[in-house]
């Protein structure tokens, strides 16, 4: 029974690939014997800047509720695909409001269920121990920079960020030849973690608490990274699920949320570009 189910998921990641090792290890470990009791879970989807947070918000959550979160994380654009191909999830968390407000008119979404739970905030870090003298984005033009990690602008709303920034700060045809493409900002941020960057554009959230210096983008140079949530129609748990968003909203995630660096409390864009300042760690 054990092989089955294991060969069952397995075609199902073969079809989603990016679904992720989560699903695979939770499908395919050895299982103890279970009681007609058993654990009540949600699968959520969620844009790759949440990677660190959700370290913090899935204990939190399930501790709160007795709903075990397992997540599957990924660029924003790859997940809503596959929430158009039937991939099994009830909640979807993107990096922006585009690609949820796509699915929602395009009726994979629970009506009524799209909200913005978080503003996001663009960071350019440069890791510890580098020898690029940079203490803001114009020196990224620098020799002394050799490579610049970007996730691709085409699947993540934080690198289309970074390329739009780099472009009306008038720098981007300088340092254009220097950017190397990862699938996702974390992915990205490994670039700067295993020494092959000197310079990395990701989530703030992913790197407020890492060595190097650490300069939040200012946001005027980029559209507003309003991350939306929807929970998926095709979810049987939609119980479950609401409770998920109710915590991400108003309870006591929205607190962890703001203590990784992320806007909860959404004012008018200009309040939030005012707020954007420049921070060395």
């Amino acid at each position: 029974m054990l092989f089955s189910n294991c060969k069952i998921r397995m075609k199902q990641v073969a079809i989603f690939p990016a679904l992720g090792l989560t699903l695979i290890l939770a499908a395919c470990r050895p299982q103890p014997p279970v009681s007609r009791e058993e654990r009540t879970e949600i699968t959520v989807a969620a844009a790759a800047n949440l990677t660190d947070v959700f370290a913090k918000l899935g204990p939190q959550f399930e501790a709160e509720s007795g709903i075990h979160p397992v997540l599957s994380f990924a660029s924003t654009a790859q997940l809503a695909r596959q929430i158009e191909n039937s991939a099994p999830y009830d909640v979807f968390l993107a990096a922006d409001a585009q690609h949820v407000e796509e699915l929602d008119q395009r009726g994979f979404l629970s009506a009524g269920t799209k909200a913005v739970y978080a503003r996001g905030v663009l960071a350019l870090w440069i890791p510890e121990g580098g020898k690029a003298g940079v203490n803001r984005m114009e020196d990224l033009a620098s020799p002394a920079v050799r490579t610049i990690a970007i996730a691709k602008p085409e699947l993540a709303p934080y690198g289309q960020a970074a390329v739009d920034s780099l472009r009306r700060g008038g720098i981007w045809q300088s340092v254009e030849s220097k950017v190397v493409y990862a699938e996702n900002i974390s992915m990205a941020k490994q670039y700067g973690t295993s020494k092959n960057a000197d310079a990395v554009f990701t989530a703030y959230s992913l790197v407020l608490h890492e060595k190097g210096k650490v300069i939040r983008v200012d946001e005027t140079l980029h559209q507003p990274l309003d991350q939306e949530l929807g929970i998926v129609r095709a979810s049987p748990r939609q119980a479950e699920a609401r409770k998920f968003v109710a915590f991400l909203l108003n309870g006591s995630g929205k607190t962890t949320l703001a203590s990784y660096g992320y806007q909860t409390e959404l004012g008018s864009p200009a309040a939030s570009r005012a707020a954007s300042t420049s921070a060395t760690r």
